[in-house]
C-alpha cells in the first residue's frame, strides 16, 4: 500500500509519538500506573511486535508533524497479541512520530521489539504489507521488556474484569451533617458517572479519632467502606477524575460551618488519593 494511504488512515485519530530510546530512561520505564491504564483504555489492541522496516515520510506529506520529530512508516511482525478484541495478521503496518536524535536523524528501530497500544483502521483492515493499525495515543509505541510486560499485564487484567468501576464525570451533591457530640460529623459526597451508576464517598469524624473516608460503589451507602488502594483501577477512577476543590454548586449545606466542613472533608479525600501522576500520556 502507498505510504500516503497509510498516512491518511493514521492521522484520522490522535497523533502518535514515542521516545526514541536515545535517553537513558525509556518511555516504558517512565510510564506510571496512570499512563498504562490510559493507554490500555484507549486501545482495542495491545500487541508485542518486532520492527522489520522503517521508512521516513517526507515532511511535506506529514501534516501536524511537530518540530524535532520524524514520521515513520513502520512494517512490523506480530509476536503476540497481549490483549485485544480484534484479530490481527502476522504483519503490521502503522505510522509513528519519533523524536530525532542529536544528529538530527530518525532513530534506527529495526529489530527492536515494541509494545503497541493500537486500534484497527475502519475500512482498511488489510494491505499488501500487513494489517493496518493506528496507534492510540502519543507514546503508544513503547520498548518491550519482560519487566514492562509484567507491569502491564495486571492493568490489562483489571480492565477485563466484569465489574469494572464506572468512569467518574463529576460531583453531583455533597452534604456535611454534624453529629450529636462535639467533633462528630458525617459528610456524604455523591458522584456523577458516565453510565449513571451510583458511587458515593463518606467521610466520618468521631471525637478523639482521626477522620476516615471510604467509597461505596453501588446503591447502598456503606459507612464501613474504605478508601481504594493506590495503583488500583478504583483509585485511578477517583484520583484522575475528581476536581481539586468541591464545586460550590454541589455543596448542599446552607450553614456556613457545614459548608466549610464539607469542603474540608472533600479536601481530605483528594489529599488522601494523592496525585494522578502521568509521565508519558495526557489527560482527556
Amino acid at each position: 500500500m502507498p505510504i500516503a494511504g497509510a498516512l491518511a488512515a493514521a492521522i484520522a485519530g490522535p497523533a502518535a509519538a514515542q521516545n526514541s530510546g536515545d535517553t537513558r530512561i525509556s518511555a516504558a520505564d517512565q510510564a506510571t500506573y496512570v499512563d498504562l491504564v490510559t493507554l490500555a483504555e484507549r486501545s482495542e489492541l495491545v500487541i508485542r511486535a518486532e520492527i522489520r522496516r522503517q521508512t521516513q515520510v517526507p515532511a511535506e506529506r506529514a501534516p501536524r508533524l511537530q518540530p524535532g520529530f520524524a514520521r515513520l512508516y513502520i512494517e512490523a511482525e506480530t509476536q503476540a497479541l497481549i490483549a485485544g478484541r480484534s484479530a490481527i495478521g502476522q504483519s503490521l503496518v502503522y505510522l509513528v512520530d519519533v523524536p530525532l536524535t542529536v544528529k538530527g536523524k530518525p532513530p534506527k528501530l529495526k529489530k527492536r521489539t515494541m509494545v503497541l497500544f493500537a486500534n484497527t483502521v475502519p475500512g482498511r483492515t488489510q494491505s499488501s504489507r500487513g494489517t493496518e493499525i493506528q496507534l492510540a495515543a502519543k507514546n503508544a509505541q513503547l520498548d518491550y521488556s519482560p519487566a514492562f510486560e509484567a507491569r502491564l499485564r495486571p492493568v490489562l487484567a483489571s480492565l477485563a474484569e466484569a465489574d469494572l468501576p464506572p468512569k467518574i464525570t463529576g460531583i453531583a451533591d455533597a452534604l456535611a451533617v454534624p453529629g450529636t457530640l462535639a467533633g462528630e460529623s458525617e459528610t456524604q459526597i455523591f458522584l456523577e458517572t458516565l453510565d449513571r451508576s451510583p458511587v458515593s464517598i463518606t467521610v466520618l469524624r468521631r471525637p478523639g479519632q482521626p477522620p476516615v473516608w471510604g467509597v461505596s460503589w453501588g446503591e447502598i451507602v456503606d459507612s464501613a467502606a474504605r478508601a481504594p488502594a493506590r495503583g488500583t483501577l478504583r483509585w485511578y477512577r477517583l484520583a484522575c477524575s475528581l476536581p481539586d476543590e468541591l464545586p460550590s454548586r454541589a455543596n448542599l449545606a446552607r450553614d456556613p460551618a457545614a459548608r466549610r466542613l464539607a469542603a474540608t472533608d472533600y479536601r481530605l479525600v483528594v489529599d488522601g488519593l494523592g496525585a494522578c501522576d502521568r509521565a508519558i500520556t495526557e489527560a482527556g
